[in-house]
């Protein structure tokens, strides 16, 4: 009698803990469900026989010439709410910077000078646009307006100051300056005060961009001989060498969530695109191919990166998911296509 309460207290017992795991599924499986991405993508394209600014779909389709100009046009980025596109265009004669509407109407040349202006990014909120420039007769940053109004030398040094990244808040820029000798990581308020010197080698650092979180930075440098990809922490410390290898790997991006980095190699002296733990572990070659594969760039949910590969005899611009199958060429043209870049996604 007493083995037959027991057995029937545990069959009671096992009753309840599969319906409460039941119950646990239904709620939790939602909540982790990974929405597919909709958005376009915008690339650069020299099959109206001079570089423009096209858009895509994300499955290749409806491919829009949207500079439509004589001029070179190229260098796409969204703003952060998807509505506006900066580029860079010499369609007056130097290198300057407009911003036209995500369809192509309404375009602006932002800058309007006697320079070449180069690598423009919208800050976080979107009101601001930071590049640099060779107006003061050296490369400086600047920051203005989206509509191009206020333009302020940030950085006002006489030695070359070079790609500006915002901080996720907004509230810092990481540059490239030379003024110490060499390339090094430079960090300072968006009103150019407290210029702050972050690395500090006999090499050059080069291409900071910053965490998802803002707490770490990741850049490449030739401080051990050839070029490498580093992280390190916002404010210059823990600075780790995350790739070791004989050849150069560089320009590496954040995945979304920050966990991983993507970056460019020449690990087995054939340009292909790698992903990597943020503390550099599990390096795994995604695109695996005899051609060069490079600029590559995350969907803003992480699950896709396009990138350019000239694979099929000339540049194209693929899509692959982010764990590296099913690599597709979206272009497919006989002209030479680059630089993807997402809209970004609500």
């Amino acid at each position: 009698m007493k083995v037959k309460k027991i057995l029937t207290l545990f069959i009671l017992f096992m009753l309840i803990f599969r319906t409460f795991q039941g119950c646990e599924r239904r709620v939790t499986e939602p909540e982790i469900a990974i929405i597919p991405y909709e958005g376009k993508i915008a690339f650069t394209s020299d099959r109206d026989a001079n570089n423009e600014v096209y858009i895509m779909d994300i499955d290749g389709g409806n491919q829009i010439n949207l500079s439509q100009n004589e001029g070179e046009d190229d260098d796409a980025v969204f703003s952060p709410d998807g509505s506006k596109i900066a580029f860079i265009s010499d369609r007056d004669g130097n290198r300057e910077i407009y911003i036209m509407n995500i369809d192509g109407s309404n375009q602006i040349n932002l800058t309007n000078n006697q320079s070449d202006d180069y690598h423009p990014v919208f800050s976080p909120e979107g009101s601001k646009i930071a590049f640099y420039t060779a107006l003061d007769n050296n490369r400086e940053v600047y920051i203005m307006n989206i509509d191009g109004s206020n333009q302020m030398n940030l950085t006002q040094h006489p030695a070359g100051d070079y790609d500006p990244a915002f901080s996720p808040d907004g509230s810092k820029i990481a540059f490239i300056s030379n003024r110490d000798g060499n390339r090094q990581v430079y960090i300072m308020n968006i009103d150019g005060s407290d210029q702050v010197r972050l690395t500090e080698n006999e090499g050059g650092d080069y291409d900071p961009v910053f965490s998802p979180d803002g707490s770490k930075i990741a850049f490449y440098s030739t401080r051990d001989g050839n070029f490498e990809v580093y992280i390190m922490s916002a404010n210059g410390s823990d600075q780790r060498k995350l790739t070791e290898n004989e050849g150069e790997d560089s320009h590496p991006i954040f995945s979304p969530d920050g966990l991983e980095i993507v970056f460019f190699s020449y690990l087995n002296f054939n340009p292909e695109i790698y992903i990597t733990n943020t503390n550099g572990s599990d390096q795994i070659n995604l695109t695996k191919n005899q051609g060069k594969d490079d600029q590559a760039a995350f969907s803003p949910e992480g699950s896709k990166i396009a990138f350019t590969s000239d694979r099929d005899g000339n540049r194209e611009v693929y899509i692959m998911d982010s764990a590296g199958v099913n690599q597709i060429n979206l272009t497919k043209n006989q002209a030479e296509d680059w630089g993807p870049t997402f809209e970004p996604w609500y």
